[in-house]
């Protein structure tokens, strides 16, 4: 209860895990590790000539690197809070229930699609399509058996049916 008396809703800070192939988590490691030492070296010295140029507030070139700064910095929040918090090649059970690392084909609209279930990092590496576990397909489906069908809402509010064909887990 709060102060008022009134129950308090806390709202799941916890990050969800996301599946990473092993290629994807390795690539990942090496970019951070680019952009934490060489990266953020490289963009100090550019802000710094930048700004050895005088007027700060006509000076595009400093404020283009600023901007580039930010950019940096938080791709390298979001790379690390995604190597912090993902799976990394555990194959799953090949036991016909969808589960991140699976390939996945569906039957949706009438039409087959095969994906890869699980953080969209990985379809570089993969080569497939991938689906996010957290995107509302992938959270309609995670658990289901082959031959179960799952709904899941459009971002614009369409009910799209789906219905899972085959699972099986992802070998690289």
């Amino acid at each position: 209860m709060g102060p008022s008396g009134k129950e308090i809703h806390v709202t799941d800070t916890s990050t969800p895990t996301s599946y990473l192939t092993q290629e994807a988590y390795d690539r990942l490691k090496g970019e951070l590790e680019h952009l934490s030492g060489e990266g953020r070296s490289e963009i100090a010295k550019r802000i710094e000539a930048a700004r050895e140029e005088g007027d700060l507030k006509e000076n595009g070139g400093y404020h283009a690197a600023k901007e580039e700064q930010g950019k940096m910095e938080a791709r390298i929040r979001q790379v690390r809070q995604l190597l912090e918090n993902s799976t990394v090649g555990e194959t799953p059970a090949d036991d016909g229930i969808v589960a991140p690392g699976m390939v996945v084909t569906v039957e949706m609209f009438g039409d087959e699609e095969t994906f890869l279930l699980g953080h969209r990092e990985i379809k570089e590496d993969s080569g497939l399509e991938v689906f996010s576990e957290q995107s509302p397909l992938g959270k309609s489906i995670n658990g289901k058996k082959v031959g179960q069908s799952a709904t899941y809402q459009t971002p614009a509010g369409k009910t799209v049916k789906v219905k899972v064909l085959k699972a099986a887990p992802y070998t690289g």
